[in-house]
């Protein structure tokens, strides 16, 4: 691969035209003065926001893929935790009373349209891993505890990103 056929930034329609070339569905929204992407995937919104500017205006070095979800309940201890030592990808937190999973993806330096769609991809099946990892969990829940943020116990922080989806 030659240097001029790297991709060495990225900006929001860059970032929206590959989501769509993949079957997303994507909204163009703005938060706090930032662009961002809304989509879903898994029936679960999620959002794409830039990251460290780069040499012009409106481009970037990177982006984070984000999904946050509103839990219901109580989580079990140590839930965010046993996720980062079981995958290398995707980091999950707990923020309050959302349960956020985040990707970043670094474009410094020069990767290629397909390690961006491979990226996306895995995204996608972290969402599902995701997705599974809260259902095993809310079913491990003994019967006198209170119950995991399960699939059922979860809600979407943003509803225009699942309206996107549509």
């Amino acid at each position: 691969m030659t240097e001029s056929t790297l991709i060495l930034d990225v900006n929001a329609e860059r970032l929206q035209e590959l989501l769509q070339s993949q079957g997303y569905r994507v909204t163009v929204s703005e938060q706090n003065g930032m662009v961002q992407l809304l989509s879903a995937s898994q029936g679960v919104g999620f959002a794409a926001r830039m990251g460290n500017p780069g040499r012009d205006d409106g481009l970037f070095l990177d982006y984070t893929l984000s999904c946050a979800l509103r839990v219901q309940g109580q989580l079990p201890e140590g839930l965010a935790e046993r996720w980062n030592v079981e995958k290398r990808f995707a980091r999950l937190t707990v923020q309050g009373a959302f349960l956020v999973l985040e990707l970043d993806v670094i474009v410094a330096g020069g990767v290629s349209e397909n390690y961006l769609r491979a990226t996306t991809e895995l995204w996608d099946r972290l969402l599902q891993e995701f997705l599974l990892f809260l259902r095993a969990n809310a079913s491990a829940q003994t019967e006198g505890d209170t119950p995991a943020a399960g699939a059922d116990e979860v809600r979407e922080e943003d509803a225009v990103a699942e309206e996107a989806a549509r």
